[in-house]
């Protein structure tokens, strides 16, 4: 599973696999994001679930706002690997 390759790449970057970092937390509800976006393509007026997805959505955005002020190149890093953000063009 996808979680599991994810895992081990936090893990060679730290010791121990901690699953509650803020990046395994963003990487899980990216999952679950993705999982009910699909959902929701298939059924349009299923509400609970759309609720379920703003709240979700808030709390990724809230781990992301916090993780780019900790530390911009994990921020970054992250960003990159799950493909979340547009690139800034400037």
């Amino acid at each position: 599973m996808v979680k599991n390759a994810f895992i081990s790449v936090i893990s060679q970057e730290e010791k121990e696999e901690n699953k509650g970092s803020a990046e395994f937390q963003v990487f899980n509800f990216t999952n679950k994001i993705r999982r009910l976006t699909s959902h929701l393509e298939l059924h349009r007026k299923d509400y609970l679930s759309q609720r379920g997805l703003r709240k979700i959505l808030g709390k990724r955005q809230r781990l992301l706002a916090y993780l780019s002020k900790k530390n911009k190149v994990r921020y970054k890093e992250l960003i990159s690997q799950l493909d979340i953000r547009e690139p800034k063009i400037r």
